[in-house]
């Protein structure tokens, strides 16, 4: 059982990557993408918007499919869906095709984003110590690659296909091959009404956690979307150095989620999300008053190490509290659900921040996440400390039910 546990971590860790390579090709190239279909700088915001409602559809889809089909089935065909979409994205020449490539992306995301995170929920669980940061990890990892990779194909004035083409050669097959280890949790064998019982019966438990995890996104959204034109519009920077703060945020995401888990196994879950609430709040501060280039990518690297825990832990939390009802299938649904709220933060972030700055000033404008990123010191006790306290020498033994391990391809 012990091997089947480290190969179901290290394809999931792997397909986390995966994810973050894919998602970081799209987003970093979407100027390249404007060009190709000559979409215009007023009908762009309605394809990106696009993109994450059509993820919160897949993720509420991913709670009614998995009461019959295992969450390691639906992310081992989602992600092969996402790569082709991405290339599809490339590859097109008419609007109606970049619709399609978007749309398919879209709803095949939510539906890995959903899977994904209740594998990793359940290989936890399964674990008995904390490591759902760890795959939060690679995914920052991917994240690094896929946003170096598109810089290269920039540099290089590469077509889209010629950049996107490669990397889906690669990965989409190590994605298939890895996915033969992903390790389910125990069957979810309840009906329909009695999951609604399970999942929505305790849903007012679940309404801070989703708060959390709006504004954990909210924040997220503001440093990738408005960094950049911060540093260089509000503190004077350089073109170039104005690109330095998503990067710096980007390796701090990675370096405190790499350590996370320890912390969590030390200290609790509760200690660790009220800290990294305190430190994104001390980061906001900072860029809001920062007086100069430096000084505000010193906040973005704080923002980086405080928003980057709280994402996982909303996942962790989430999970936990549906499997302590005793109805199988509990923490799937509620990890879905909560999924959705990725998306909703991440549609609001953005257009908030904007809208702020016009009508205000930027500098104000970053006080506002900042405010909404405290109100988790609010909700922390939501995240169940005394669970997640797997260290000093109290680890549990590795004796849950591995549930149905991954399919043969």
């Amino acid at each position: 059982m012990t091997d089947v546990l480290r190969r179901g971590r290290a394809s999931l860790a792997f397909s986390f990557l995966v994810q973050g390579v894919a998602f970081a090709l799209l987003v970093t190239r979407i100027p390249a993408i404007q060009d190709r279909y000559g979409v215009s700088d007023a009908l762009l915001p309605a394809f990106l918007a696009a993109v994450p409602i059509l993820a919160g559809i897949g993720s509420v889809t991913t709670e009614r499919l998995v009461k019959r089909i295992p969450p390691s089935r639906l992310l081992r065909w989602s992600q092969p869906v996402v790569l082709l979409a991405l290339l599809g994205v490339g590859a097109g020449e008419r609007m109606a095709v970049l619709g399609v490539a978007l749309a398919a992306f879209g709803l095949a995301v939510g539906v890995l984003d959903a899977s994904m995170n209740m594998l990793g929920v359940s290989l936890q669980r399964t674990y008995g110590r904390s490591i759902m940061l760890s795959f939060h990890a690679a995914y920052s990892a991917g994240g690094i690659v896929g946003a170096s990779l598109a810089w290269v194909g920039a540099h290089g004035e590469l077509a889209l296909w010629v950049s996107y083409l490669p990397v889906v050669l690669l990965l989409l097959p190590a994605a298939l091959v890895g996915s033969r280890w992903y390790v389910d949790g125990p069957a979810a064998e309840e009906d329909t009404q009695e999951t609604g019982k399970g999942a929505g019966g305790g849903l007012k438990w679940l309404l801070p956690l989703c708060l959390v995890m709006t504004v954990a996104y909210i924040g997220d959204s503001t440093v990738s979307n408005w960094s950049a034109k911060y540093l260089q519009d509000v503190l004077g920077s350089s073109e170039q150095l104005a690109t330095v703060p998503y990067n710096v945020y980007m390796v701090t995401t990675l370096l405190g989620r790499a350590i996370g888990d320890v912390g969590v196994r030390r200290f609790g879950a509760v200690a660790v999300v009220r800290a990294g609430a305190l430190v994104a709040a001390v980061g906001f501060a900072v860029v809001a008053g920062a007086s100069g280039a430096w000084v505000g990518m010193l906040g973005f690297t704080l923002l980086g190490l405080g928003l980057c825990v709280l994402v996982p832990q909303t996942f962790a939390a989430a999970g936990r509290r549906a499997h302590e009802s005793g109805r199988p299938g509990a923490s799937d649904a509620a990890v879905a659900r909560l999924n959705v709220f990725n998306y909703v933060g991440f549609l609001i972030g953005s257009p908030l921040v904007g809208a702020l700055g016009d009508a205000w000033s930027y500098r104000g404008a970053m006080l506002v996440p900042m405010v909404l990123v405290l109100v988790t010191l609010v909700y922390a006790k939501s995240f169940v400390d005394q669970p997640d306290r797997y260290g000093g020498g109290h680890e549990r033994a590795r004796t849950a039910d591995v549930g149905r391990g991954g399919n043969g391809l």
